[in-house]
């Protein structure tokens, strides 16, 4: 259900989603939070990750930064250092960049619940080193006239591959 004007104020505790997401190992559910007070700068999302579950594929946000807060449960981190279990109200900055690689997996048998804050950008690149894929967006995702692509990094192209003499029909 989303959370706006006229509605119900946004609470990290509400059992109110947006998104629900469950594909093989990847079960997460979230709803954006940081609209609805009139955050303009920051993205504010508050999840639940289910038992046994991973929330995304391991990935790097190379145009924005976020931050992890802990509400509930034992997630197990992974980031370039490896793997390590988090208790609740830790906080773990993730940097813009390869640096800032992240994924949370809950091998416990309890839900994990979470917030994520994060900067906005015109565009970002997120990288999937796990697939050798990499996310291209821009324009205000899910907004009228934006861009978003997921493209293979397997198979790189030269700067002018695809280039020729003849001039491009306009």
């Amino acid at each position: 259900i989303p959370v706006g004007r006229g509605m119900a104020e946004p609470n990290v505790f509400a059992d109110l989603w947006e998104r629900d997401v469950a594909l093989g190992p990847f079960a997460v559910r979230g709803t954006r939070l940081g609209a609805a007070p009139g955050a303009q700068q920051l993205g504010v999302t508050v999840y639940e990750l289910a038992p046994g579950k991973r929330n995304l594929p391991y990935h790097a946000h190379l145009g924005i930064e976020e931050l992890l807060i802990v509400l509930g449960g034992r997630p197990t981190l992974r980031s370039p250092g490896g793997e390590r279990d988090l208790a609740a109200g830790e906080v773990v900055a993730f940097a813009a960049g390869r640096e800032g690689a992240h994924q949370l997996i809950n091998a416990s048998e309890e839900t994990v619940r979470y917030v994520v804050v994060s900067t906005k950008a015109a565009a970002d690149l997120v990288e999937y080193p796990d697939r050798n894929k990499i996310a291209a967006m821009g324009g205000g995702v899910g907004t009228p006239g934006s861009a978003s692509y997921m493209l293979s990094t397997a198979d790189p192209l030269g700067y002018f591959d695809g280039e020729t003499d003849e001039e491009p029909t306009r």
